[in-house]
């Protein structure tokens, strides 16, 4: 391991300088970072580490090997996403994991904190009522479909041999065995939606020991210091600590998902004790049992609303035992419920669906009051507090949070009619000639409109294709026209273009968003209303009505079952897959590595926010390296979602530190994405205030890439003291690509089109890099001898502009016209 203490400077001359290298999404090796197959972990572990060249090790300790160039370091943080197999088992949580980004994606609201915590509130109700969502289905599948309703018919336990041990008596002469009573089989199906609440349990401690346990940099910001409300919030030093939010909110899902279980045991016990002939002392028991039951579920309201994020320093302290005790009661309550239901109830036969099936129509209209009443506070705020280039003016909150239910829904729904399917053999569940009355009748219609969203997403996927060779027609010619030294080949004017095109279709995304978002809340109501007014299925519900639309009925219907069907097995091979091939879970890894950026602040169930250990190692490796040395420079150079972590690094240290450091970024999505969908966060003024506590800060980007664009900070009133004038600017580009057009004698074969990738291949990079570090060394020698007449570094030469004008002017402006739709 390289000493930091070793000196690596002579008396007046600029120290040693390093150069940080953090990858994009993927993931690499630090070979291939590094340009050198022999390298060495220098610091970390083998989930996230900090590699060298074996060259380089000790470089601290031979400075003079060192004068003018850098030394390299990799920071490979993939494994944080996509390293064991264990991973593949995140793909359960998606609707968990959108539900937590709905928090992040709200407006700017500068001193509005009231207005803040009621939109952290809505988000964390919306994050509770999916995981009650999901274990209920869970709840139906095995307590309603299995043991309820198909256990208790007599075809359809025939049919499944494996239900023989617990199928009701069939005759006058069968007794049936000890489980054929109907409270005994529901306690034992309880077994499965206990154990998917265990799991999601499991997965988020273990995760939560390996990632929101990681310690920031000491520093504190009192909460009620003023500068803790101007300050950018990627700056506070809790911002990436979230162990004690995580662990109370862990409680409080935990115990809601054995809460719901012991919720549908009790419903169905007790209205059987309920009625004339009932055992009055089980009668009393499930009355208290329902007591407790809803006194668990106002406790575990009370803690999802009583506190949310606290970001001014380190959250260390210990919650109360009322919420570390919170599961361990609610597993008691359900043990108890499971002790009721199992009761000897000689008589009792199942029959129909199983009682409390109204409580999925309920929950569908809780999540449509939520995001309907989110996505109105987040256009209230985008109106008091307008920010450029906001996705969705505000709405963004609203139509993330409507996709996180909709998921759910879906998922639930589908489920539980392709179960029901199953079960049924023949028939249709619910419509007769079947051997079970099947899922409740809103599952069946949440089901229904699956294919409707499905042909609604390929005709967007239509029109996009459509946009995509409209937009490639037209700037094929302004293509041709970037490189006047070359002869026009219409064949790769038309590829360069084509590529061009596909990349501003993310400038699209919110729309995209928007329409699915919109039409899920729409056709989620038509399903609650066709539950409420017609209380029947899809395919009943148009009885007597014209034969296109019957056979309309049936058909989303059948369709929403078997697509359902199909979607489980995929992610279930997908899955099996992503466990054993290191290439397909680095696939899964590449979503997580976008959508698990932000720390789990919504939703405990939710893949675990990498940044929470990445950003700490970053910002640990940076004050260290810089520590009491201001000769020491340092670049730290991110592509991609690297460029965000080392951003939110850089954020990290103290201002003094952060004025030995310079940032290079390439392919980032800071603003194009971040800054778009993350304004509050990431807005131009967030940006320009960052920009202006760096020494230096250049953002290389194409026309080319579908993630990476501009950063605009300058776009933004930028305070003073700023960057030094050479480094007011912050972006240059669009570069070109390809760097040649044909083929020449020294390039004879065609250069690649390199979108996203390969941006160190342009010369623009070297460049760059070399001005970054010619800042800093310029500032570090005149820190070390702060007397007049220190002569200053010469100024780089002006480098040309890397697309020829005016074709680069109106190819900057087409996407400028693309960008400017799509806000």
């Amino acid at each position: 391991m390289p000493s930091d203490h070793a000196p690596d400077s002579a008396p007046g001359k600029p120290g040693l300088a390093l150069e940080l290298l953090v990858h994009g999404v993927g993931g690499t090796t630090p070979a291939e970072m590094l340009g050198d197959p022999r390298t060495e972990r220098v610091t970390g572990d083998s989930t996230a580490a900090i590699h060298r060249r074996t060259d380089d090790v000790d470089a601290e300790r031979h400075p003079e090997d060192y004068a003018g160039r850098p030394v390299p370091e990799a920071y490979c943080w993939s494994n944080l996403t996509s390293g064991n197999g264990a991973r593949a088992l995140w793909l359960i949580l998606l609707p968990f994991m959108v539900a937590n980004l709905a928090h992040w994606t709200r407006p700017a609201a500068h001193g509005r904190r009231r207005t803040v915590r009621l939109h952290g509130l809505l988000v964390r109700l919306i994050a509770l009522s999916l995981t009650v969502l999901l274990i209920a289905a869970a709840c139906e599948v095995a307590l309603d479909l299995i043991a309820w309703q198909c256990a208790g018919s007599e075809r359809c336990a025939q049919e499944r041999t494996w239900l023989g041990f617990m199928a009701a008596p069939q005759g006058p002469g069968d007794l049936g065995g000890w489980w054929s009573q109907p409270g005994r089989r529901l306690a034992l199906a309880a077994v499965l939606p206990t154990a998917v609440t265990v799991l999601l349990w499991w997965l988020s401690h273990r995760t939560w020991s390996a990632y929101e346990s990681q310690p920031p940099l000491e520093r504190t910001v009192p909460e009620d210091d003023p500068a803790a409300d101007g300050r950018p919030p990627l700056s506070l030093p809790g911002f990436w600590y979230g162990k004690r939010l995580v662990a109370r909110l862990r409680a409080a899902h935990t115990a809601a998902g054995f809460l719901t279980v012991a919720g549908a045991l009790t419903a169905a016990t007790t209205k059987h004790d309920r009625t004339p002939g009932g055992n009055a002392v089980l009668d009393v028991c499930g009355w208290l049992l329902t007591g407790l039951v809803l006194a668990g579920a106002v406790w575990v309201l009370y803690v999802v609303c009583r506190r949310g994020r606290k970001e001014s320093e380190p959250d260390d302290e210990a919650d109360s035992p009322a919420v570390h005790g919170l599961p361990g009661a609610s597993l008691a309550v359900l043990l108890l419920a499971v002790v009721h239901s199992g009761w000897s109830r000689p008589g009792w036969t199942s029959s129909g669906p199983l009682p409390g099936d109204e409580a999925f129509g309920v929950l569908a209209v809780l999540q449509g009051a939520l995001v309907v009443a989110l996505g109105v506070l987040g256009l209230r705020l985008h109106r008091l507090t307008r920010v450029p280039r906001t996705a969705l003016a505000g709405l963004a909150s609203g139509c993330v949070g409507m996709l996180a239910c909709g998921l759910g829904g879906l998922l639930s729904g589908g489920v539980s009619q392709r179960v029901g399917d199953w079960l049924d053999g023949p028939g249709t569940p619910g419509q007769g000639g079947g051997h079970i009355a099947g899922p409740p009748i809103v599952l069946t219609w949440q089901a229904s409109i699956i294919p409707v969203l499905l042909a609604l997403v390929l005709l967007l996927a239509c029109w996009f294709v459509f946009r995509v060779w409209r937009d490639a027609r037209r700037l094929t010619d302004d293509v041709a026209a970037g490189y006047p030294d070359s002869l026009p080949d219409e064949s790769r004017s038309r590829r360069i273009a084509s590529a061009i095109a596909r990349a501003g279709l993310t400038d699209q995304a919110p729309w995209l968003v928007a329409t699915v978002a919109a039409a899920t809340l729409v056709l989620g109501g038509v399903a609650v209303v066709g539950t409420l007014w017609t209380g029947q299925v899809p395919g009943e519900a148009t009885d007597g009505a014209p034969d296109f639309v019957a056979g309309f009925a049936d058909t989303v219907q059948t369709l929403g079952s078997w697509l359902v069907g199909f979607a489980f097995v995929l992610l279930l091979a997908w899955s099996r897959r992503a466990y054993k091939d290191a290439s397909a879970r680095r696939t899964v890894g590449i979503l997580w590595d976008v959508g698990t950026f932000w720390p789990r602040c919504a939703h405990p169930f939710a893949p675990p926010c990498y940044a929470e250990r990445a950003v700490p190692d970053l910002a640990w490796r940076m004050a260290m390296w810089t520590d009491q040395r201001p000769e020491r420079r340092l670049v730290i150079s991110g592509h991609s979602q690297g460029s965000v972590l080392a951003a939110a690094a850089v954020w990290q240290l103290d201002p003094d530190t952060r004025r030995q450091i310079a940032l290079l970024t390439y392919g980032s999505p800071l603003e194009r994405l971040y800054g778009r969908w993350f304004p509050a966060y990431f807005g131009p003024h967030r940006l320009a205030s960052f920009h202006s506590g760096l020494e230096c800060w250049r953002n290389l980007w194409r026309l080319t890439d579908p993630i990476g664009g501009p950063v605009r900070p300058e776009s933004a009133d930028t305070p003073e003291p700023g960057p030094p004038e050479e480094c007011r600017g912050v972006d240059r580009g669009p570069l070109r690509d390809p760097l040649v057009y044909g083929r020449t004698r020294e390039l004879p074969l065609p250069e690649p089109i390199l979108a996203h990738g390969d941006y160190q291949a342009d010369p623009a990079f070297a460049q760059e890099r070399a001005g970054l570090l010619a800042r800093l060394e310029e500032r570090s020698v005149r820190f070390r001898q702060p007397t007049e007449g220190v002569p200053r570094q010469p100024e780089p030469e002006p480098e040309p502009e890397s697309v020829p004008d005016p074709a680069a002017d109106r190819l900057r402006r087409s996407r400028a016209g693309q960008t400017g739709r799509a806000g």
